[in-house]
């Protein structure tokens, strides 16, 4: 997280509906001997909880059977800004970004929940692709989904800690955010570079 805290104007529903919207993220953990270790999961928000799975061959799959806290990130659209777009003098290149981090304790799940936990998932987000069915596993023959769940294992995040960033040049005067914000919107050098305009547009000011 950026250390300044004129970024950090979310509140924590507000980041944890940015990382439910999202569904996808970098967890992190360190193994019993201090080793770092993460994994690009996607997820579901409930609540505090956050429910994910990983192949059970995952580093960071064997380090939370161990025990282990864990940081979830969850990074939104980002972009490099150019100091020349902001049309005033003695200012420096930055990058603007949103990001999320959730920390909290890593659990495993039993087994059994496994399956309820992936349809949760593919509900999630098949529900974003109506007027399309909305799959579910048991389209999947039994034998071959038995073999493949045989290889994952469920776990649930239990969020502790949240923090956020909306780095937006809401510091900056109007004129120069929002020129910003055009330069950004026009050369989109980043990820998701038009919502990040957007969100600088919207920013309130410092």
């Amino acid at each position: 997280m950026h250390p300044n805290p004129i970024y950090h104007v979310g509140t924590r529903d507000d980041c944890m509906a940015f990382a439910r919207d999202t569904g996808f993220g970098i967890l992190a953990v360190s193994d019993p001997g201090g080793a770092p270790h993460m994994a690009h999961v996607p997820f579901v928000v409930d609540g505090d909880r956050i429910e994910m799975h990983m192949l059970r061959s995952n580093p960071v799959a064997r380090a939370a059977r161990a025990g282990a806290a864990a940081r979830l990130a969850v990074q939104g659209p980002h972009g490099y800004v150019s100091p020349d777009w902001y049309g005033i003098e003695d200012q420096v290149p930055t990058w603007n970004y949103v990001s999320v981090h959730l920390t909290g304790r890593l659990e495993p799940l039993p087994q059994e929940d496994l399956r309820g936990a992936l349809d949760r998932l593919s509900d999630e987000f098949e529900a974003r692709l109506a007027p399309k069915p909305v799959w579910k596993t048991a389209k999947m023959p039994d034998d071959l989904m038995a073999r493949m769940m045989r290889m994952i294992q469920p776990f649930v995040l239990h969020v502790e800690e949240v923090d956020g960033t909306w780095k937006l040049a809401q510091h900056k005067a109007e004129a120069a955010r929002l020129a910003a914000a055009d330069g950004m919107e026009a050369a989109g050098v980043g990820a998701e570079t038009g919502v990040l305009a957007a969100l600088m547009r919207a920013a309130k000011p410092v």
